[in-house]
């Protein structure tokens, strides 16, 4: 056994037996990690007692070779991020960026992916209500290009050509993007992108936050991001938060 300690960002928390929680865990160099907080509900508390989701901190724990579940020995809270709590649009793109995680990031991520979720839940923290669709949209994709699948936007996902930023465009999710109209013609399926949605796509994936019009644009947004990653999971289970999200 060997000790490892690193920045750390709480993702999800439930508790176990007793006395325990399990804890999973974004890192700053182990990427997704699960922990047993033993003792954390005793009433005098333990490594991870009132851990709140989202929550940054420097984690130490004692890591079991071959084991998926280590001991957490301790939590060094520094950021709660209780305002992401406090309001349902905050807490369910936060969720939305954590269900992104747990999914889709291998235990050897790099450095960048964590530092992009920490920007990310500290935008929303401080996002005004108007922008906080957009920024939560903006962040889950900009974790995707951290994590190495974004999609094609400017040029065709099958055949390389240049799109023209005022066509309307067949988007592809197994093709991996946007595709010209030929490849559309001989590839069945995928979903109309409007010229306009793609390009708030790009401002996205480029750094800028245009705020949605109405609540039909972020609905149709959070749809092809939904889409697009339930393409890309291997394993076929829904997106419980994503789903969530347009529910609400």
């Amino acid at each position: 056994m060997s000790l490892l300690a690193t920045d750390a960002i709480v993702l999800h928390a439930f508790d176990y037996r007793e006395t325990s929680r399990i804890l999973r865990l974004a890192t700053r160099e182990a990427g997704v990690q699960s922990v047993i907080a033993r003792g954390a509900r005793r009433a005098k508390g333990g490594p991870g007692a009132g851990l709140d989701l989202f929550t940054s901190g420097r984690a130490q724990w004692m890591v079991r070779p071959g084991r998926d579940l280590h001991t957490l020995i301790t939590f060094d809270a520094t950021h709660a991020r209780s305002a992401l709590a406090a309001d349902l649009g905050r807490f369910h793109g936060a969720a939305a960026l954590a269900e992104l995680l747990l999914r889709f990031t291998p235990e050897d991520a790099a450095d960048t992916v964590f530092a992009a979720l920490e920007r990310s839940l500290d935008a929303l923290v401080i996002a005004d209500r108007a922008s906080v669709e957009a920024e939560a949209i903006a962040a889950c994709w900009a974790l995707i290009g951290e994590l190495g699948f974004a999609p094609a936007l400017e040029h065709c996902a099958a055949c390389q050509a240049e799109l023209s930023p005022d066509d309307d465009l067949i988007f592809h999710h197994r093709a991996g993007g946007a595709l010209c109209a030929r490849c559309a013609r001989a590839t069945p399926g995928g979903r109309i992108l409007p010229a306009a949605a793609r390009a708030v796509l790009i401002a996205w994936r480029d750094g800028e936050r245009p705020v949605l019009p109405d609540a039909t644009h972020a609905k149709a947004h959070r749809r092809l991001l939904r889409e697009f990653l339930q393409e890309h999971l291997e394993d076929g289970r829904p997106l419980r938060a994503f789903r969530a999200w347009d529910a609400r």
